[in-house]
């Protein structure tokens, strides 16, 4: 951390911002009031959007992978996505350099500065991916041991095949959703009572998922899985997610095949995502795991990260969020690294900008829980939420999410993934 701890911009960045320069996370805007404009792909400096579609123009990018690729001139980041590791690395020592207090190629060109460096105030952040595919997994034990015990009971809480394999479903990538999009309550059936018909109807039972994703970056061919030794070259970095739920949706429709109505209709993403390269000071060793992982999921380096997540709830007619939950990234038992293995052993065929969650990321104390199913024992009992108390979600409830690691001096943060629900369609 001593190396990171030294890097410093000419660009103002205060004590508590999630984006030093030891982060530079990627993202894609639009100027506020511009809805002309064409997107453009941006990395995060301070209270700042560097614009890279900018500092490509004035030749700033001058590396061999970089310098004749219109990769930051594309309305997404697809395309340097694909181009893997080596591009990154170097983009992301570009964007250090210039961007450094004691570099003149930007600092002292005002010009230059002026067209590059954008307020965050000024800009409208936007999906930057195409999400072509979306995977959500089922990685924190706490979570699958707490709705086990919900639903199933304590006899059999994980069912054995958890602890061989990362379970999965494949979701719906076109209501993947960037932060601060508001969440219309969804309507669908829910469990009869007695011998009626099932309810329908406004869903009583929404709730938010505290989770993170990885982005995909250069994909496999069909037929050919990515070894474990691999995995990590081919994702590009993490976002902040809200896999927003049903829960009485889910219950009624998931048994045989899993869910689908009650999770289709809407996914809040951060707009800002983090490189592994950034978070590498935060690796730390994940669970041990028992037993044994098969020799395709074994892994030489077995590593999380120590990422702190919080939840927040800010009622419609309150001024404060409250917090209901902190938790942290690194209690997951299968690492995402795993996760991306796993999804390819058998020949499945991932590509650039594709996303795979980790589930909901709980922890193993009470106050680490990271949804209201849990927080509330599946409605059983409320908690406070500031001067009201709360089962699940309310119209105009907005849910706050953050992540930001803790260096020394400096933080790694994701920003937040916000949303509001709004009333059920008539």
């Amino acid at each position: 951390m001593a190396e990171a701890k030294l890097l410093r911009s000419f660009v103002e960045v205060p004590r508590d911002s999630h984006f030093p320069i030891q982060n530079l996370p990627f993202g894609v805007f639009r100027r506020r009031g511009q809805p002309e404009d064409p997107p453009r792909p941006a990395t995060a400096i301070g209270d700042f959007a560097l614009d890279l579609a900018a500092v490509s123009a004035a030749g700033l990018f001058d590396g061999p992978l970089l310098s004749a690729s219109p990769c930051f001139r594309q309305e997404t980041l697809n395309m340097f996505l694909g181009l893997g590791r080596p591009a990154w690395k170097e983009a992301r020592a570009t964007l250090q350099k210039i961007l450094s207090a004691d570099e003149p190629v930007l600092r002292d060109n005002e010009a230059l500065r002026k067209n590059c460096l954008v307020p965050m105030s000024d800009v409208e952040m936007l999906l930057p991916i195409t999400v072509g595919d979306y995977t959500d997994f089922f990685c924190s034990v706490h979570h699958a041991r707490n709705c086990g015990f919900i639903f199933r009971g304590p006899q059999t809480p994980v069912n054995p095949n958890w602890f061989h394999l990362p379970v999965g479903y494949h979701g719906r990538a076109s209501s993947v959703i960037i932060s601060g999009t508001d969440i219309i309550r969804p309507r669908g059936q829910g469990h009869p009572t007695g011998s009626s018909q099932p309810y329908f109807g406004p869903s009583q039972k929404l709730d938010f998922e505290l989770e993170m994703a990885a982005i995909v970056g250069p994909g496999n061919e069909l037929g050919k899985p990515i070894d474990i030794a691999d995995a990590e070259d081919h994702i590009f970095g993490l976002v902040v997610m809200n896999d927003w739920s049903a829960r009485d949706i889910q219950a009624w429709e998931t048994i045989p095949l899993g869910p689908f109505l009650g999770k289709s209709f809407s996914t809040s993403v951060s707009p800002w995502i983090v490189t592994l390269d950034a978070l590498k000071p935060f690796a730390c060793e994940a669970p041990k795991q028992e037993p044994e992982p098969l020799p395709y999921l074994a892994e030489k380096d077995h590593i999380n990260y120590d990422i702190p997540l919080e939840a927040w709830i800010k009622p419609k007619e309150q001024s404060d969020a409250s917090i209901v939950t902190k938790t942290n990234f690194k209690h997951m038992y299968w690492t995402v690294t795993q996760q991306l293995a796993h999804h390819t052993v058998n020949g499945c065929n991932l590509r650039p900008g594709d996303m795979f969650a980790t589930g909901t990321l709980s922890g193993p104390e009470p106050d680490s829980l990271g949804c209201l199913l849990e927080i509330t024992w599946n409605g059983q009992k409320e908690i406070s939420v500031g001067n009201s108390t709360r089962k699940f979600l309310q119209d105009g409830d907005e849910v706050i999410l953050t992540a930001c690691c803790k260096g020394e001096d400096y933080n790694v943060g994701f920003g937040t993934c916000t949303g509001k629900i709004v009333p059920s369609l008539p």
